[in-house]
């Protein structure tokens, strides 16, 4: 197994794994999940609960509704990214479940 030593790092040059409707595809960052009793005031969650996000993505996300996507239909779109970003990270060695 690789080291999973930096998640955030592993974001960089990756395709954006959210795939909202005007997705950048890329350049991405590690977007954490926002989950009250995982996060919260000042605390991000671990980077293994995190989605590869392009700008527009991630904005949307963080943004809370004024993104002009539905609350539900984002989180949904996020969520299906960290299974999807996951999944890639097991599939390079990142990772084992």
């Amino acid at each position: 197994m690789k080291r999973m030593n930096d998640l955030r790092k592993q974001a960089a040059h990756r395709e954006c794994q959210v795939r909202l409707p005007g997705c950048q595809h890329s350049p991405t960052v590690l977007a954490h999940v926002r989950l009250s009793g995982v996060s919260g005031m000042g605390i991000k969650s671990p980077d293994l609960i995190g989605a590869w996000a392009c700008d527009h993505c991630h904005k949307a996300y963080d943004v809370h509704g004024s993104s002009g996507f539905d609350r539900d239909f984002v989180d949904k779109c996020f969520l299906e990214g960290v299974v999807r970003t996951q999944a890639a990270l097991v599939k390079e060695g990142w990772v084992t479940w």
